[in-house]
Formats: C-alpha cells, structure tokens, sequence
C-alpha cells in the first residue's frame, strides 16, 4: 500500500512524524507535506508552488490541496490512501470541516476518487492551552494507533464504498489504548463578533468551554466522544450534495421576464 502523508502544522511537525512512523508499519509512506505552517487555510490553493526534496519526501511551498495534488499529478507513484495529519489540536463539528488545513487535503483528494483519513489530536484544556502547547511525539500514540489501525483495516473492509473520508480525533492520553466511536459532527456553533474600536473581535468560545468543561454535546457526536476519552471516526462525503424541492422547481418554471417584479 502506497500512503500519501500530509498535514497542515508543517512537513517538520511532530504530529506528521508519528504519523510516518505508525503508518510506515502498514504501508510505503511519503510525506508530502507544506514547507511552513498551513493552518486554517481550508482548500486554498496556489498557481505555483517550490517542491524540494526532504529526508521524509517532499516539502512544498503551498497549501494542504496543493500537496495533494503534487502527489497525484505530479509524481510518479499512485498513491492507495492519502492520510492527513496528525494535527496539534482537534477538529470538531461540522463548522470546522471546510476552515480546517487537515480536512481540507482529505476532501481534496476524495476528487482524484483516492480514499483519505484526516487525523488530529484533541489537546485536553485546563492548564494546556493548546494553541501554544508542543505535544511529545509521544504524547501522539493514541491519534498514531487510530491512523495505523483505519490505514491497515479501511481498505479491505469496503468502508469507502460508503464514505468518501473519515475525520478522526483522537485525545490525547496515556490511558490508551481508547475505544473507538463513530460519530457525526456537532452542530453547536459559537463564534461571536464584538466590536472593538475601530475593529472587530472575532472568537470561537467553544474552545473557552471546551476548557472549562461547561459546553455539552449530545451521545453520537464527535466533541461529546474525545471529551469522553474515546477516538471518534465520522465517516463523511466530500462533494455538495444537492437536495432539490418542488417549490425552488416551481420557481424556475416560473421564471421569465414577466415573472419578474419590477
């Protein structure tokens, strides 16, 4: 099995280095992953990118999609799977989905109909703050476990007959190993926007109360199974599904210059 490694902390990530480790186990593994920090980016991608050589594969001057799609197009290898990660931090319901480097290279290779698992590490809060925090590689065993065993099972089983990526995060503990939930993204969405002066504050509170233990998500979602201690695996489809409805089909039947209010 030939696995396409990438993430968006950076190719020198301690994250991804688990992540070779664990995955060379199961498989051939080249890293193909952004020469510098890519969080956040979403899908973002560039026109142009530098690719050099790295002692793990190959750094490039771009984006998490960009990396994969140097991996697909241009290189040599055909890639089984594509794995993503592991990331320095959660990533958890479905807001983050299309904002998160890390999921973003998983759905951008659902496109070349190539299997892909999106890995990242919840960081529990308390006296961590997670945004400063340099996880051991260590400290990445359990989100390492999960990468190998889905890598090394997913394939064969005919999971990815029925999704087209799996977002998985797994806590990080040293009471591993966990078990292991499949679970849907939350819906809970609190980002506010205060106004500053002449600014705009924007801040995401779920990770205040993810601190402080006070934000609750109901059973089967993804926040409420890592905060449980459990790895959660939310099997997911990359493109926009359509969803037409009679009364948008009546609408466009209608629509013509007289149908048109002035």
């Amino acid at each position: 099995m030939n696995i396409l490694l990438t993430n968006d902390d950076g190719i020198d990530g301690t994250g991804l280095r688990a992540l070779y480790t664990a995955l060379s186990a199961v498989g051939d593994v080249t890293a193909i992953a952004p020469a510098t920090d890519q969080s956040a980016v979403g899908r973002a991608m560039s026109r142009r990118v530098a690719v050099e050589t790295h002692e793990l594969g190959y750094a490039v001057d771009g984006t998490p999609a960009d990396c994969v799609v140097v991996g697909m197009q241009a290189l040599d290898t055909e890639f089984d799977l594509v794995v993503s990660g592991c990331n320095r931090g959660a990533n958890l319901g479905a807001y983050v989905l299309g904002r998160s480097g890390t999921v973003s290279a998983a759905v951008e290779t659902t496109f070349f109909d190539v299997p892909a698992i999106a890995v990242s590490m919840y960081i529990p809060g308390g006296d961590i703050d997670f945004r400063s925090f340099e996880p051991s590689i260590e400290e990445y065993d359990e989100p390492a476990r999960a990468a190998r065993y889905l890598a090394d099972t997913t394939l064969e089983s005919g999971v990815f007959e029925h999704a087209d990526y799996l977002n998985v995060n797994a806590p990080m503990t040293e009471d591993g190993p966990c078990e292991m939930e499949i679970t849907k993204p939350s819906r809970t969405y609190e980002i506010d926007a205060i106004k500053d002066e002449d600014h705009v504050v924007l801040r995401d509170r779920i990770f205040d109360r993810l601190a402080d233990g006070t934000l609750t998500d109901p059973d089967g979602t993804d926040r409420r199974a890592v905060t449980d201690g459990r790895v959660s695996v939310s099997p997911l489809t990359a493109p926009h599904t359509m969803n037409n409805h009679e009364t948008l089909s009546e609408l466009a039947t209608a629509y013509s210059g007289d149908a048109i209010p002035e």
